[in-house]
């Protein structure tokens, strides 16, 4: 992709999820995630019903008389997006390609984290770690994400989710809010890891899929290639055993999914290409408020 092409690109995206972002997630990200804690913001008269354990003892004495500190919300947050870039993100054939939605959630929840004032982060993995982007504040960051997720070429195409959360987790010291966002198509056991860092780390997880991915549509004999690793196979589609068997194997992988998550007590949605990851995602903010 020309430098042109991408800045077109990049422009088209940071229109459309800025605008999501203002219009529709104003106020609900605010909500959902809370900052890390109270800090100092002044102080005042005291008032009848005020906590005594709230005095400020050394300005009470400069002026005879009590006053009380006053505390707000520490609203900062260190947002850090963990984006699969495997192969299998490339698949497209109910609506967009994979890699096209995940890349608009993740300019949309960088835009929403930036209207905080939160620092945002990104961290691409496929088996391996393939690129971190320090958290930082800013529209240049935020670009910056949105650049290198619409022209990166990660070295390998397939996919270890355990390892990626893995090393999220021992290298962010400070806790953080993180979005793991994949398509779940792995065969890892990843189940500990994410409990590790979950204890460590507010994350959740946004499942983005493709209908196809577990429906097998009757077109009879085709060939099918695994995007991550390579291998094709002739498949006959008009046979309704193997749709079927097709079908038994996409809803067993997504009840293993859901059975992980929820035991890691992981917050998660799931989002076809063909439908609207606007509402999925005011769920997740929704179901945190709950």
């Amino acid at each position: 992709m020309d430098s042109k092409e991408l800045l077109k690109k990049v422009r088209k995206i940071e229109i459309k999820t800025r605008e999501l972002s203002q219009n529709i997630f104003a106020g609900e990200y605010h909500s959902a995630f809370k900052g890390r804690g109270m800090m100092f913001s002044e102080v005042r008269d005291y008032q009848y019903g005020d906590d005594v354990r709230d005095i400020d003892w050394n300005v009470t004495a400069r002026h005879n008389k009590p006053f009380v500190k006053v505390y707000e919300e520490e609203r900062e947050l260190t947002v850090m997006l963990l984006v699969d870039m495997s192969g299998s993100g490339l698949f497209g054939a109910v609506g967009p390609e994979k890699r096209d939605i995940i890349t608009e959630i993740a300019a949309t929840l960088a835009f929403s984290a930036s209207q905080n004032n939160d620092k945002i982060g990104a961290m691409f993995f496929t088996d391996k770690i393939e690129k971190y982007i320090p958290p930082r504040k800013g529209k240049g960051q935020i670009l910056l994400i949105i650049r290198e997720l619409l022209d990166f070429k990660p070295e390998s195409s397939r996919t270890n989710i355990a390892d990626a959360v893995k090393y999220f987790a021992n290298a962010s010291k400070r806790r953080c809010t993180a979005f793991l966002i994949s398509d779940f198509i792995d065969d890892s056991d990843y189940k500990q890891a994410m409990q590790i860092a979950r204890n460590r780390h507010d994350l959740m997880a946004i499942q983005v899929y493709d209908k196809r991915d577990g429906l097998m549509p009757n077109v009879g004999l085709i060939r099918l290639a695994d995007l991550e690793t390579g291998k094709t196979q002739w498949i006959d589609t008009s046979s309704s055993s193997t749709r079927k068997q097709y079908g038994k194997w996409w809803y067993n992988r997504q009840q293993d999914m859901s059975e992980v998550l929820r035991s890691s007590r992981v917050n998660f949605v799931s989002v076809s290409t063909d439908d609207d990851y606007v509402k999925a995602l005011k769920n997740l903010f929704g179901n945190r408020r709950h």
